[in-house]
């Protein structure tokens, strides 16, 4: 007796796709969330060393 598996494996791949788009999402967010940890680092170091982006110049 033979048992067609096709089904079963095409929902596994279907599976396994949406596992990796997922994955993909989630490593986009992690990227973001780190870029504007950075830009946010930045800007306070600037503010505490009047440097960058805030210059603190008087004459």
């Amino acid at each position: 007796m033979n048992v067609s598996s096709s089904g079963a494996t095409a929902q596994s791949s279907t599976q396994v796709e949406a596992m990796k788009k997922s994955i993909d999402t989630q490593e986009q967010q992690v990227l973001k969330i780190l870029e504007n940890a950075n830009k946010e680092s930045q800007k306070m170091a600037a503010q505490k060393t009047g440097l960058g982006n805030n210059l603190n110049i008087t004459t």
